[in-house]
């Protein structure tokens, strides 16, 4: 009897594996594929992100031939959940579904894709759980769903696959896999319907682009965002912070923006989002203060009311059924919970020159955020919610700010496909070393940007190789909210640390350029290794070394290290302190016998902008003089980007990108020239040029 039940329950199945359907792709944009399966759902990534695709940018990159591999993509729907299954070559590589801390490549792994705190496992619970992969056979494919999703990447074998793997003896072959080929991604989504975005492109580089111009085009910071910031202990007065300011600038540290932490608030966790009138009697006179040095100031908060906040009796019913915190969770998809947060907001902090945020507490722990079973107002689940919250705030919280025409740069725990244009670093409780370099690399292919921020260090040698890193990346930042660490915590590396911070602010002319290239063209500030202009290939997955801009490699050293090998890829490679050649395609072997600064390289035809060393971003307007750095034995071309730094006019064309040359001239002199466009934005004077290869 039971061989009767297996035989009618494999009739039941099998009309199942006849039902895959092709994918039917539209074209939306050059290069950029749509296909709609089943009935999508109302709620969706891009459109909580509120993209604004770059069409004009995306049309001048051109068209692109759709990859014959996808034209047999397949979906089912069954049991009312979708299955997509998207082909694999042999040795196709893939990179992105989230932000991953401990590989950069993904094939081969399994993956739930669910907003989280960290965990220590990539498993698809992280803080940016993107469902977007990218093939170094040169497209990437983006699941547009607000669900949990599942990625078989690579792991699961079909009995009609069209290349299934061999099937080995375990008992006589040495060479047996409990992880067989598999020739397919596979995703299971929990809805009857989504929307399915493939962008294709010469190079993996190329179709990231693709995805941030579609997305947006990436973020540009305000000036002042770019350089080096810090978030004082929770319970600091409006004293003890300019104290810590006073402090920074007697020492001859750098600084651009303070965060404030929990106590600036009258009642915390849950939040009043008042301020304290004790340690802030005068917010606005002590933001003025800082203001005068163009310091600015950002406040952490996350979004859970506390019954002390103005806004508690009003949003009671608009908030979900369960707290967070026993604050009130407030439903952001109901337009009177969005106006009364507006409202607070403006007259509490921007209105008094507040210039950012610190969203915290959206991401996870299961046990911390709302439950699954949670009802909200507007109807969407928490499921649906919790994959959104956090983009959905950055969303909102960068509307205020823009329809002052005032940039902002701020802090998010959670985040999601479509956010490259939003102006939010992620961050985390988690705090290892060498994996945040592994997820700088890997926030890269997925339209985010990551800080591997520095707080404490258990060796004087740990806290410079933290803080290098930091000065290196999307958000140079300290966090001292929990125990107080300071740069110079560590007197026997003090100076070390002050240099590498002077050497942010020094970089501020080439980060606000490598910036205005993510958003103009897509292109991440910060690349991993696969993200190379020409598409080029490397054997081993490289997780320790990382791109920042156009022409920086950064090959940062750990706590105990005293050497490491670096991966130079095709060109030649200049030391970038010296101008000497390190090596071209090839990996060298970089020695340090006491820690000193961490290893940058410039590669041929490099210009690298720099200011002197500045203990304050520059101001709107304000002229400063302009060092440009050569690296290179051959003639080449760049461009420098300016605009005021800090509104939104440069969507109206207030900007500029100045041509650089250099070139020998009839005598063997190397040359520089900078001809920047009659009538916009620029703020150097006194350009000098480096010759920096001898």
């Amino acid at each position: 009897m039971k061989y009767l039940y297996l035989a009618l329950g494999l009739l039941a199945i099998s009309p199942i594996y006849s039902q895959s359907i092709l994918l039917k792709w539209e074209a939306v944009a050059p290069g950029v594929w749509k296909a709609v399966v089943g009935q999508p759902e109302s709620i969706h990534l891009l459109g909580v992100a509120g993209i604004n695709p770059k069409t004009q940018v995306l049309n001048k990159l051109g068209e692109r031939n759709f990859p014959e591999l996808q034209k047999s993509a397949v979906y089912e729907i069954f049991d009312h959940k979708v299955y997509l299954r998207f082909p694999l070559e042999e040795k196709e590589q893939l990179y992105g579904l989230g932000l991953n801390f401990k590989s950069v490549r993904q094939r081969g792994t399994v993956k739930t894709l669910h907003v989280d705190h960290y965990g220590g496992r990539d498993d698809g619970r992280t803080h940016a759980p993107v469902p977007f992969y990218v093939s170094d056979q040169g497209y990437g494919i983006l699941i547009n769903s607000a669900r949990y999703l599942t990625v078989y990447a690579g792991t699961g074998v079909r009995k009609d696959s069209p290349n299934p793997p061999e099937e080995k003896d375990r008992n006589t072959r040495k060479d047996w896999d409990a992880n067989p080929y598999s020739d397919a991604v596979e995703v299971l989504v929990p809805a009857t319907g989504t929307e399915v975005f493939l962008f294709a492109g010469n190079t993996p580089l190329e179709v990231v682009q693709r995805y941030n111009l579609y997305t947006g085009g990436g973020v540009l910071p305000p000036l002042w965002g770019l350089g080096f910031t810090h978030r004082t202990p929770t319970l600091f007065t409006d004293k003890d912070v300019l104290n810590e300011v006073e402090e920074f600038e007697k020492k001859g540290y750098p600084l651009s923006f303070v965060g404030l932490e929990p106590g600036w608030q009258s009642h915390a966790y849950p939040n009043s989002f008042v301020w304290d009138q004790g340690r802030f009697p005068d917010p606005a006179s002590f933001i003025k203060r800082l203001l005068e040095k163009n310091i600015r100031v950002n406040l952490w908060l996350n979004p859970y009311a506390s019954t002390k906040s103005p806004v508690y009796k009003d949003l009671i019913p608009h908030a979900a059924s369960h707290t967070v915190w026993v604050g009130v969770v407030p439903d952001f998809h109901v337009p009177t919970a969005r106006e009364l947060y507006k409202k607070l907001f403006n007259e509490q902090h921007l209105s008094v020159g507040v210039s950012g945020y610190k969203i915290d507490e959206t991401d996870g722990y299961d046990t911390w955020l709302w439950p699954d079973v949670t009802r909200f107002p507007s109807g969407f689940s928490a499921e649906q919610i919790r994959q959104t919250y956090g983009l959905q705030i950055q969303k909102m919280t960068a509307d205020w700010f823009r329809e002052r025409n005032q940039r902002t740069y701020g802090l998010s725990r959670a985040s999601n496909a479509g956010a490259s244009a939003l102006p939010y670093v992620i961050y985390n409780d988690y705090y290892n070393h060498r994996d945040f370099i592994t997820a700088l690399c890997n926030s890269s292919f997925i339209g985010v940007l990551w800080t591997p921020e520095a707080r404490s260090s258990a060796t004087s040698e740990e806290w410079l190789r933290r803080m290098q890193a930091v000065c290196l990346s999307p958000m140079a930042m300290l966090n001292a909210w929990a125990d107080g660490t300071k740069p110079w915590s560590f007197p026997e590396v003090a100076e070390a640390v002050k240099e590498v911070m002077l050497l942010r602010m020094q970089l501020l002319p080439y980060l606000y350029t490598t910036f205005a290239q993510y958003h103009f063209e897509g292109k991440p500030p910060v690349r991993a290794m696969p993200l190379n202009d020409d598409g080029q290939f490397f054997e081993k997955d490289i997780r320790d070394q990382f791109f920042l801009g156009e022409y920086l490699l950064v090959a940062p050293f750990f706590a105990g290290e005293r050497s490491r090998q670096v991966v130079l890829p095709k060109g030649k490679w200049y030391d970038f302190y010296t101008g000497a050649l390190a090596g071209e395609n090839q990996i060298i072997e970089v020695h340090q016998s006491t820690p000193g600064p961490i290893p940058l390289y410039v590669k041929e035809g490099g210009f690298i902008p720099m200011i002197p060393p500045q203990l304050f971003p520059p101001k709107k307007n304000e002229s400063l003089p302009l060092i440009i750095r050569y690296y290179g034995t051959q003639p080449s071309q760049g461009n420098l980007y300016d605009d005021d730094g800090e509104t939104f006019d440069y969507e109206k064309g207030q900007y500029s990108w100045s041509e650089l040359k250099a070139k020998k001239d009839p005598n063997g002199q190397w040359r520089g020239t900078i001809a920047t466009p009659s009538g916009k934005p620029f703020r150097y004077v006194d350009i000098q040029w480096e010759w920096m290869v001898k």
